[in-house]
């Protein structure tokens, strides 16, 4: 944004006017305001009341480098749901029988529903520190995840002032590696599920042209620009997931659940770490809360108590309950890390097959939109494609669906490097950010006793992340030497190896 100090004189339109062509767009109404708001704009104003300043004429008029990003069409309420449901399920619901195994009939329900609560709370914090940072912004948007924490960073002590700008390029990469990488994993899953539909009728076709045959049908969907087209996409992918796991769930219950006394209540300390690191990137669709929000025509239906964010993710934790449950009761310690791997060949398991590849596929749009909001604005000033803006955004998009379709492709063993990654990244967005940025927010509690819980509230999420972090690690560790030590390493073919 530009400095009050700078602006000699309102009238002065060339060099405003070259100011703001190398500003952040979001400073726009900021920059009209600071001109008439300033001692100097005001006695510009009154001693030449003939001659209104022109530099604010020129900039309104200037194109916006993110007409095609910021400004989308409103969404509906039951959009967003759609949305915030396909955001959160993935290949890892299918994966839930294998956590439930490691984490016992007695934890891993009750551990599962702890972990959606605080995943839950965790967004609700992300929030409500975005709505704290407009109001005293006075800005028309809510800042998104890497500007939230840049902003709570500088609103804080003088140590963390220092580490705003550091703390959002933080963010913003570890979106991009998470998104980017459950795209490279999505070709990856996709292409092996229908290697191993066409194998059922003895058809052999190496899963790399198969990779080439699903970059179609990928690439066309990502060329939608706008959350509220996306709908659609997310509504089909969303439907495509629901069948699937239906359908499991029919061939799990058709012949009723053995006895749950023969498996295991209690599991040793290592399985719970083994649960933990499936379980706790189940719930991972931080990064798209806030591109919900802003773009709903209505934002305060996002995260009131009825509102998007509550009801989108206790349907999406009955469904992990639901998929670990009858998954582990019906195939104890058989369950495999996908559970279409229990239904064998019959027609249901490659009708299953067939489904959840179709969610995968459709579900790839709405992670790769997170990633391309982040990276977009970059590239359009970099390449100074202000008047081209969608051009440039349908160009940049076809050439990063190129590039995780190559990373997917040459890569070998891509899913426990994304994984590995992921303990990190996945973690620190989810479990890590948030906490940090209410006790910067919040540290001025008038109350000792709301400060003092808040305190310790925040020091158990934060416990509660490290131990996913080592969990996820150690995990992702174990399987990559595993893999590497094997005198021939295989594609991971199941969710269980790559979430």
């Amino acid at each position: 944004m530009t400095n009050r100090s700078e602006i000699k004189d309102p009238m002065e339109g060339q060099s405003l006017l070259v100011k703001w062509k190398y500003a952040r767009p979001t400073s726009l109404v900021e920059d009209e305001a600071n001109a008439f708001n300033s001692k100097s704009g005001l006695l510009a104003t009154k001693e030449k009341k003939k001659k209104p300043p022109a530099p604010i004429t020129h900039i309104t008029e200037a194109p916006n480098v993110d007409d095609h990003i910021k400004k989308e069409i409103p969404t509906s309420y039951f959009q967003s749901i759609i949305h915030l449901f396909k955001g959160n399920i993935g290949p890892g619901l299918f994966a839930m029988g294998f956590a439930f195994m490691h984490g016992g009939l007695v934890l891993a329900p009750i551990l599962t529903v702890l972990i959606a609560l605080i995943s839950i709370h965790c967004q609700h914090m992300l929030i409500n520190s975005s709505v704290k940072m407009k109001e005293l912004r006075n800005s028309e948007k809510y800042p998104d995840f890497a500007e939230t924490i840049e902003q709570c960073f500088e609103t804080g002590p003088k140590a963390t002032q220092k580490l705003a700008r550091t703390m959002k390029g933080l963010v913003n990469l570890f979106i991009c590696v998470t998104q980017l990488g459950f795209c490279c994993i999505y070709f990856v899953f996709i292409s092996t599920n229908i290697k191993q539909i066409l194998l059922a009728y003895e058809i052999n076709l190496d899963v790399h042209y198969v990779m080439l045959i699903t970059f179609i049908p990928i690439w066309l969907s990502s060329m939608i620009t706008n959350l509220k087209y996306l709908t659609p996409v997310s509504f089909i992918a969303n439907i495509c997931m629901i069948c699937g796991l239906s359908i499991t769930m029919y061939y799990g219950l058709k012949d009723g659940l053995p006895d749950v006394a023969e498996r295991k209540l209690f599991t040793s300390p290592m399985e719970l770490a083994l649960y933990f690191g499936t379980a706790i990137f189940a719930f991972e669709g931080i990064a798209l809360v806030l591109p919900l929000k802003n773009a709903m025509a209505n934002p305060n239906n996002f995260d009131r108590p009825m509102g998007v964010l509550n009801v989108g993710m206790f349907f999406v934790t009955l469904m992990f309950m639901a998929a670990g449950m009858v998954g582990y009761i019906k195939w104890g310690d058989d369950v495999a890390g996908s559970l279409t791997l229990n239904l064998g060949d019959t027609i249901g398991a490659q009708i299953v097959k067939v489904m959840v590849s179709m969610g995968v596929l459709f579900g790839y749009p709405l992670q790769f939109h997170i990633a391309i909001q982040i990276m977009l604005p970059s590239v359009i000033e970099t390449f100074k494609c202000y008047e081209h803006t969608l051009a440039a955004n349908l160009t940049f998009r076809s050439v990063m669906v190129i590039v995780t379709l190559g990373i997917a492709e040459l890569v070998p063993n891509l899913g426990l490097f994304i994984s590995l990654i992921g303990s990190l990244c996945s973690t620190a967005l989810a479990l890590v950010f948030p906490p940090i940025i209410e006790l910067i927010v919040k540290r001025d509690i008038s109350s000792i006793c709301a400060r003092y819980s808040m305190y310790l509230k925040n020091a158990i999420i934060l416990i509660l992340a490290m131990a996913g972090f080592v969990a996820g690690t150690y995990e992702s560790l174990s399987e990559i030497i595993k893999e590497f030590s094997s005198k021939e390493p295989e594609m991971p073919t199941t969710p269980a190896e790559w979430t």
